[in-house]
């Protein structure tokens, strides 16, 4: 690619939307424009709004910027535009900006689950990338918007989908930990997270039942897969670690299935898109892995690593365990995947 593509984050100041801030810092086919935030950010530079918290790993570039109110006529002329937001405000801000004609990729949970809107997981289900036309054909715009799933569903579907395609999901439970980021900033109160576990992530649980489902199904059709979670928040800063236990159609070992999931690549890889891991999934060897700080970082964030694939006699399937980086392949980098993919595929020009 030539010319970069002019990119905008709105939300740019909360913890995710810093994360998409430093990854499009050194993009190679895509250039920050403009940062937007609320409105006590705007009018600064976004140094200065991110303050301690924010700024690294940026370059002057990104730190200089003026923070802008999040609408589409304060941020100029962007090709792309990403939504950091939080759910309640990002529904119609989201909807404002795809009318004005711009692509919105969008982080919230806002739009996931609407007919049109693709909720999108790069290597898991590219094909459904193709709503985006339906989208703009139905609502009469030339702008449209691309969900990208909650950071559970995210890691979860994409330890998933070689299972699937090989074998066939029936049934599938998980059980998460949590990493406090994933409450954004500050998150957890320290005197409830310190040394505690907390079973209970509002709507997390509804959000990763639902979400599987519309990822490995078609374009039109959900899934039929029985998915069951259970979420709870512990105290680490960043990865989110999930027990899973899956029953498949076809007949599974531990044997097969890592190594279908040692070797799945999908179409990121084919099309070498800048944010795609080499490796989606690695499959760990050792006993006693994924761990957090360990393997948290794998593929810039973006791999999944998975550990303990065994027999499960409850389900007659298997179990595993599986690591993800939720502000990375959970957020900011599914979302930047998701924007490379429709640009080589040419529904961004």
């Amino acid at each position: 690619m030539t010319t970069k593509k002019k990119a905008v984050v709105l939300g740019a100041t909360g913890m995710m939307g810093q994360r998409f801030v430093q990854l499009l810092s050194s993009h190679p086919w895509f250039e920050l424009s403009a940062v937007a935030a609320s409105d006590k950010s705007v009018g600064k530079s976004y140094g200065e709004a991110t303050g301690a918290n924010g700024g690294k790993e940026l370059g002057d570039t990104a730190r200089s910027l003026r923070v802008v109110e999040a609408s589409p006529r304060t941020v100029g002329d962007p090709d792309i535009v990403f939504s950091a937001l939080p759910a309640e405000v990002a529904s119609q801000v989201e909807e404002d900006f795809a009318t004005a004609g711009f692509p919105v990729f969008s982080n919230a949970s806002s739009h996931r689950m609407d007919n049109y809107v693709p909720l999108l997981n790069p290597e898991v289900n590219p094909e459904h990338a193709g709503l985006v036309e339906e989208q703009k054909r139905r609502m009469k715009r030339d702008g449209f918007i691309v969900a990208n799933p909650n950071c559970t569903t995210a890691i979860l579907t994409l330890s998933l989908k070689p299972l699937d395609q090989e074998f066939g999901l029936e049934t599938v439970i998980v059980s998460s930990m949590q990493a406090i980021s994933g409450a954004g900033y500050p998150g957890v109160a320290s005197f409830d997270i310190l040394e505690n576990v907390i079973p209970f992530i509002r709507n997390e649980e509804a959000k990763v039942e639902s979400e599987t489902n519309k990822i490995l199904g078609t374009m039109t059709s959900p899934a039929a897969i029985t998915v069951s979670a259970s979420c709870h928040r512990v105290p680490t800063i960043n990865g989110h670690i999930e027990a899973v236990f899956a029953r498949t159609r076809s007949p599974i070992t531990p044997e097969r299935a890592a190594e279908k999931m040692a070797d799945f690549q999908s179409i990121p890889q084919r099309l070498k898109l800048p944010t795609a891991p080499a490796h989606p999934i690695i499959v760990r060897k050792e006993e006693d892995r994924p761990q957090t700080r360990l393997d948290v970082d794998e593929g810039g964030g973006m791999t999944v690593s998975v550990g303990r694939i065994r027999a499960d006699p409850g389900l007659k399937g298997i179990k595993y365990i599986a690591l993800g980086h939720n502000l990375v392949r959970g957020g900011a980098g599914c979302s930047i995947l998701n924007a490379e993919l429709l640009v080589a595929k040419k529904y961004i020009q």
